[in-house]
């Protein structure tokens, strides 16, 4: 059979995950802006109708998406009821933050809209029981983990947004390096408290803070 003849390939397959794969990849080098539907479509290769035959609107996406990463999140440290509920909630915090910081435009996803999907309503539902085990009736846990979601995805929110860059986080390291330089060079005689605060405020973006914080939380809500 000549070259001009022979019939073409077999096509690429596609699949809800291939989507969503494409979605994160897309998330990662552009942020939200960069994961249209059309972008998602060129990533794998199809017309964007393809897309539209797994999802009906990039809304669909978005809530797929979110819920694949809230699902990949570690539940380990949830069943370990030897550990202490305090380092149960700790380590959900940090396996948020370690996700999500690897794919920080996924965080505007997470706090763009209701997450009410079973792995995010199983998540919340972990929770509850932790907070359970601390003492806390149905009416206080519920506020307390309402306040927990709140300060993780508010937190990586503020993280992502001052780094000015949709897609991938430079390291932590980095981020406070550069933190550092600003506000060491403030006026001392303008913003005296600031400037013998610098290194403090330089490490906002850091994951000591970010312990710093939860606990300061998870004081109060138990007190």
């Amino acid at each position: 059979m000549s070259q001009a003849t022979a019939r073409p390939g077999p096509k690429r397959a596609l699949s809800e995950d291939a989507i969503l794969d494409a979605t994160l990849a897309l998330l990662d080098e552009g942020g939200v802006a960069a994961a249209s539907i059309r972008g998602i479509a060129a990533r794998v290769g199809v017309a964007p109708n393809a897309v539209y035959t797994y999802f009906p609107d990039k809304r669909a996406v978005v809530r797929a998406l979110v819920e694949r990463l809230l699902g990949d999140v570690d539940r380990d440290v949830f069943a370990d009821r030897t550990q202490p509920w305090r380092q149960r909630v700790e380590a959900l915090a940090l396996d948020l933050r370690s996700r999500l910081t690897a794919h920080p435009g996924a965080v505007a996803l997470m706090i763009g809209g209701p997450m009410d999907g079973p792995h995010a309503l199983t998540l919340n539902e972990h929770l509850l029981s932790l907070l359970a085990e601390a003492g806390l009736d149905a009416e206080d846990a519920a506020r307390a983990a309402y306040a927990l979601i709140v300060y993780v995805f508010g937190s990586l929110a503020l993280e992502v947004a001052e780094a000015g860059h949709p897609g991938r986080l430079p390291p932590e390291a980095e981020r406070v390096a550069a933190r550092s330089v600003v506000f060491t060079s403030m006026p001392a005689a303008s913003y005296p408290r600031a400037t013998a605060a610098a290194e403090t405020m330089a490490s906002y973006v850091g994951t000591e803070q970010y312990l710093w914080g939860l606990h300061r939380l998870l004081d109060g809500l138990v007190r």
